[in-house]
């Protein structure tokens, strides 16, 4: 008994002490962890306990802790589960009125309370009814009263419990799945619940009574020390945030981090990911043992029937029911069998001599779409000797074909990576190992991401020449992140080590480390650059070097971009980087490339642009295109908004400030002057070439989108005034504050502009805003390419002086420190 403890017993044992003695307790710095949660356990222990026996309790009557509480798991926060136990003898008025003299001082004390009052036979039919409160029954622990009530109702809960879990673990395993569905996978959440998501305490809390049923036992290394890091995070979150709160948002992480001593908001991620990861790999096996076991048994009454025994007594019916079904074993490679719907080695199978085995059954079993067995996965791990440096053609095979396996992939790696295989066979994985990508545009951490991607690959191999290599580069593109600087360059230089070692040639290596280079590339440029400019496609043709290399990377591409999250990808990006595409292979086959000043304008470019000359007022037409992502589902990736008017100031703030007004999202716009034909007439008309599309709902009428237009030139419309006045009417959301905007002069090499990238949060108005800016600084704007992946926004404009020559260095960058200020 420590000093506080034995100083709290002398004391008061009204709510006073106890809450002067627990603050002592959680402000205790030596003091945290589990030691601190068994203190605060036993001090409320005493408090309770004191309370019970003041208020002179009849006969028959004990009070009992639950849940977490029950098994001494209290975080400063943590509500009080309670059950007031008595068995019957007892007057009910005196039993409520015992009730009451322990639950007012906890509530008076604002503590959460979950209690309830019950005989044992009211206990066990309301656990029979309701599987939570079972659950919670199972970590039943004494307080004061009766312990010989206590101890019964334990004993006959837990024998419900095991004579019940044919019937009740089905039930168990479905409301964890939907669980899982509603909250999510706590190793990949950037805000995660601790208790809830997959992978999180409740599901620790499922192992505890999935073992106490005797039907299955989850894998014990490293979840223990799992379980008290996710508690030790929870602890430190309810000191940090002063509220009983399970979530971990973003806001709190820094601080979260900070209670428990770590570097920074990443560690303690990590930290909470591998804890998670453990868990959840633990639930995987453990369910799957738990469903194997009740087939098992399912089958036996069948086997009995097939043998002529009976299911009753007798002697032979009880020899016979006591057979097991026949153990068959399918060979799936050398080495590897399956056996019982998992794959497992064979009795032949000798690890020690054998270092590709690792890698071997890996793929049988991703080819096969079967788990790997515990058991064999420990033994490879324990047993195999290391792969020789570099591999041998088999084991580079052999991973190719797991990687290629498809979806099944992923369960396999992660049984790989949970006993520390992956990180045996590539190093450098460790560095990406439950890193947290804090773009929440992604959907995984950096390492299941780089496994996404090559699930994703692997249904694109059709499309390249060399399947081997656009498998291995997604599985490295990102290798470089965790590495200072840019993780492309770094990554560069990773995936060339990592090809060599696995066993690649010098020119496969090199295309490997090209790919993982210029990831990025396509469509970066695709969706910021002006593919009509010569100088960009000419500048991805010598980065990508061959037409092989342009076809790996194409696919690699679309993989990364699928695999990263549901904003990354659409048909508009992959229009643009088909596009992209097209024009790089006709210069790497040797076409030279149109020159973008020579190209008249189309027919109804120009239809547009005499009209507008006619009337002196802006003409304009909307047309839908649509372009298919799949061939038997179009999806329209946008819709052309052609204007033409006379060339005069303010026009590209003007149209971008009514199509913010209209929620009609810019994607890109192309900004020329047409000078028309001789006996037209006089004068340049500006031709504005935009695709939108609509935030939400139908697309303006052409009409509206006009007369707002005329409105906007002349002055008539206040377009600042009115996109303040909306902004205005939404109530601003918690969160993190946004970065200040960036401008940057781009090292794009036009020959036809200074190219400016503007990063910022994307907000109604944005181009709008930029476009003022532009007005004012009396630079022409040749054409716009807007990106946005999730809540940032990367605009890329291609500026000149208003004589159509390009910016001098200093100006350029002076326009760049001219909008940053004005986006501020």
């Amino acid at each position: 008994m420590t000093s506080l403890e034995a100083r709290t017993q002398n004391e008061d044992s009204g709510p006073g002490g106890y809450a002067a003695a627990r603050l002592l307790l959680l402000h205790e710095k030596e003091r945290s962890g589990p030691p601190r949660r068994a203190a605060l356990a036993r001090l409320t222990d005493d408090w309770l306990a004191a309370l019970f026996a003041a208020a002179a309790p009849p006969r028959g009557t004990a009070l009992v802790a639950v849940g977490g509480y029950g098994r001494a798991e209290l975080s400063p926060r943590s509500d009080l589960d309670l059950l007031l136990l008595h068995d019957g003898t007892a007057d009910k008025a005196a039993v409520a009125a015992l009730a009451d003299r322990i639950w007012y001082p906890v509530w008076d004390l604002g503590l959460a309370l979950d209690h309830s009052v019950r005989t044992p036979a009211e206990a066990r039919t309301t656990a029979g009814e309701d599987l939570k409160v079972q659950l919670g029954l199972l970590d039943a622990r004494h307080i004061a009263g009766d312990a010989g009530l206590v101890a019964a109702l334990r004993t006959t809960v837990l024998a419900d419990w095991r004579n019940q879990a044919p019937k009740r673990l089905p039930e168990l395993d479905e409301l964890c799945r939907e669980r899982a569905d509603r909250m999510g996978e706590l190793q990949f959440l950037l805000e995660p619940d601790l208790k809830e998501a997959r992978g999180g305490l409740r599901d620790a809390q499922v192992l505890r009574a999935v073992a106490a049923s005797w039907l299955a036992d989850a894998p014990r290394e490293g979840l223990d020390g799992a379980r008290r890091r996710l508690l030790d995070a929870r602890d430190a979150l309810h000191l940090a945030t002063g509220r009983a709160t399970d979530r971990l948002a973003l806001q709190e992480q820094d601080a979260v981090a900070q209670e428990l001593g770590l570097l920074d908001a990443d560690t303690l991620l990590r930290e909470v990911y591998e804890a998670a990861r453990i868990i959840s790999y633990a639930t995987d096996v453990t369910w799957r043992e738990v469903n194997r076991v009740l087939k098992a048994r399912s089958a036996r009454p069948r086997l009995r029937t097939l043998l002529g025994g009976r299911a009753g007594g007798g002697r032979t019916g009880g020899r016979t029911g006591g057979q097991k079904p026949p153990v068959e074993r399918t060979p799936l490679a050398e080495g590897v069998v399956e056996m019982d719907g998992e794959v497992v080695l064979a009795l032949s199978a000798k690890p020690d001599r054998d270092p590709v085995l690792p890698l071997r059954a890996a793929a049988a079993a991703a080819q096969s779409g079967l788990p790997i067995s515990l058991h064999a996965v420990r033994r490879l791990a324990a047993a195999a000797r290391p792969l020789p440096v570099p591999w041998p053609a088999e084991a580079r095979e052999e991973l190719v074909t797991l990687l290629g396996a498809g979806e099944s992939t992923v369960p396999v790696w992660e049984a790989l990576e949970a006993e520390g295989l992956v990180t045996r066979l590539l190093p450098d994985w460790e560095r990406v190992r439950c890193r947290p990508q804090r773009n929440p545009v992604h959907t995984w951490t950096v390492d299941r991401h780089l496994v996404e991607t090559a699930v994703r690959a692997a249904s694109l191999t059709r499309r390249v020449g060399r399947p081997d290599l656009l498998l291995v580069a997604a599985l490295l593109h990102d290798i470089g992140k965790g590495w200072p600087g840019d993780h492309s360059v770094a990554g560069e230089t990773i995936a060339r080590d990592l090809a060599t070692r696995i066993g690649f040639d010098r020119t496969d290596t090199a295309t490997i480390a090209t790919a993982v280079r210029h990831h990025l590339l396509l469509v970066e440029t695709a969706t910021r650059r002006d593919l009509d400019d010569p100088a960009t496609v000419q500048a991805v043709a010598d980065a990508v070097g061959t037409l092989g290399t342009l076809e790996l990377l194409h696919a690699l591409t679309e993989a990364d971009a699928l695999a990263t999250g549901p904003a990354a990808w659409s048909s508009w990006r992959a229009s643009l980087v088909a596009d992209l595409v097209k024009r790089v292979a006709g210069v790497l086959a040797g076409e030279p490339l149109p020159d973008p000043e020579a190209a008249a304008p189309s027919a109804e470019q120009e239809r547009l642009a005499i009209e507008a000359l006619r009337t002196g007022e802006p003409v304009l037409t909307l047309r839908t295109e649509p372009v298919a992502a799949e061939p038997e589902e179009p999806e329209p990736v946008g819709v052309e908004l052609l204007i033409a008017l006379p060339d005069r100031p303010g026009v590209l703030p003007a149209v971008a400030g009514v199509l913010a007004l209209h929620r009609l999202t810019v994607r890109a716009a192309d900004l020329r002057a047409v000078a028309l034909p001789t006996g037209i007439g006089a004068g340049n008309v500006l031709v504005l070439d935009w695709r939108v599309a609509a935030e939400y709902g139908s697309l303006p009428e052409a009409a509206r989108l006009r007369a707002d237009l005329v409105r906007a030139l002349d002055g008539s419309l206040d377009i600042p005034a009115r996109l303040a006045e909306r902004e205005a009417a939404y109530p601003r959301r918690r969160g993190l504050t946004a970065p200040p905007p960036r401008v940057t002069v781009a090292a794009a090499h036009s020959r036809l502009a200074t190219v400016i990238e503007v990063r910022a949060q994307d907000a109604p108005g944005l181009l709008h805003r930029i476009g003022r800016a532009l007005e004012g600084a009396e630079v022409r704007v040749r054409s716009a390419h807007v990106s946005t992946l999730g809540a940032n926004a990367v605009d890329t404009l291609y500026v000149t002086r208003p004589d159509g020559s390009l910016l001098p260095d200093e100006e350029a960058i002076d326009l760049a420190r001219t909008l940053e200020a004005a986006l501020r």
